[in-house]
Formats: structure tokens, sequence, C-alpha cells
């Protein structure tokens, strides 16, 4: 909000802007709901992580993250959504929810995001924790099938893929826990409209120098 602020020429802290929203408006932080059970699968395979929390890539396409998150419809029903995450600008290049978290959405989410990309060139890590979706035979064989290098994190251990655990934070702050979603269409229309617009092209990231995904993306190529 501070950065919003100044873009319209309004120069506050980030401590005034709080004292602000919190004791003069009354705006107050979101509760989230309980976050549901996930039944544990036996894992195919394990990969070492080629990360080590170095999350900083060089170029486009070099590095990304993925992971599942939960999202609740108004009557409770509970929908997860995949998406991944190039470290080089943070941009979401592929956002996937469904109502099943299985090793087909895991590899549904990874197809859209190498068909939406140009020609990659070099190696691709693609960086998750060990869930049974990315240790299951199917989603490891696929990996190898298009030259996708697998990396995990330590199991349970979420700092390993904090840009995915920040992502999602996001979404849920700034999107899903503002409104009530009676159906399963506006659901997903919502979170693709954050992913790919406003958290894309309208959200400043820290990261890139709070620019954009895309004005870092974009800004590569000129």
């Amino acid at each position: 909000m501070t950065v919003y602020l100044a873009r319209r020429g309004c120069h506050y802290s980030a401590v005034t802007v709080h004292k602000y929203m919190n004791a003069e408006m009354g705006l107050n932080s979101l509760v989230r709901p309980k976050r549901p059970g996930y039944r544990r699968g036996k894992p195919h395979k394990v990969f070492e992580n080629r990360l080590r929390q170095g999350f900083h890539a060089d170029r486009a396409n070099q590095k990304w993250c993925t992971d599942f998150t939960y999202l609740f419809l108004k009557n409770g029903e509970v929908r997860y959504n995949c998406s991944i995450v190039d470290l080089y600008d943070r941009s979401v290049i592929a956002s996937v929810t469904d109502s099943q978290i299985t090793s087909s959405l895991a590899i549904r989410t990874l197809k859209k995001a190498l068909e939406s990309q140009p020609r990659i060139n070099g190696e691709l890590i693609l960086h998750s924790d060990q869930g049974s979706q990315y240790t299951s035979k199917a989603f490891v064989e696929f990996c190898e099938s298009v030259h996708v290098t697998q990396s995990m994190s330590k199991a349970g251990y979420p700092y390993d893929n904090a840009p995915m655990e920040r992502y999602f934070n996001t979404l849920k702050n700034e999107c899903i826990n503002l409104y009530e979603f009676h159906t399963e269409d506006a659901l997903y229309q919502a979170v693709e409209e954050f992913a790919y617009f406003t958290y894309n092209h309208v959200r400043p990231h820290s990261y890139n120098g709070y620019r954009t995904p895309y004005q870092a993306r974009t800004a590569s190529h000129i």
C-alpha cells in the first residue's frame, strides 16, 4: 500500500500507513480457514535440493518453483490450485485449479507453463516439495520426457520453497479471503485473473525493485 500511495505522489512511511489503516479505518487482518488434511502417498522417487534456497535466476525459464494450495468455496468445499513461478522475475507462468490434488493436476500445470513460454534454452530446474504428486511415477516420467530437471525441498521445510509460500499468501490475502465464492467458475476465474493480470501486471514486487513481474521480464529484452 505504501508503494501504491507513492505512485500517486503521497509519501508516507509503512508505519504511518499501517496506523491509519488499522486504527482510523478499521482495516484488520483476515482469519484464514483451517487447512484441510492431505493423504500422503508413497514416493516413487525423491530428488536432491538443487536450489538450496538460492532463489535467484540469471535468465527467464532457468529456475521454476511449484506447489499446491487449498481454496474454499462458500459452502466449505475445498478446491486445489497448482501454480508455477519463475524465479527470474517472480512471474506466475501457470495456474490451474481443480477439485482433486493429484499428479495429473501437477502435470497439467507444467504442460501449461511449458506451452506458454518460447523455446527454452539450457537446463530448466523445477523445484517443489516432496509431495506425492511430484514424486509420483507419472510426474517424474513426464518431467524426464520434456527434459525438466526436478529439485525438491527438505521434507517438512517450507523455507526451501519460500517464493511459492509468498505467492500463495499474497493470493489469499489480496484476493481469495476478501470474497465469498459460491461457484467453481467464480473461484477459478478470480484465481486466474489475480495470477495473470493483478500479480503479473499490476502488483509491484520488492524482488524486482518494486516493478511488476511483467515490467522486469520485458525489461530484460530491451
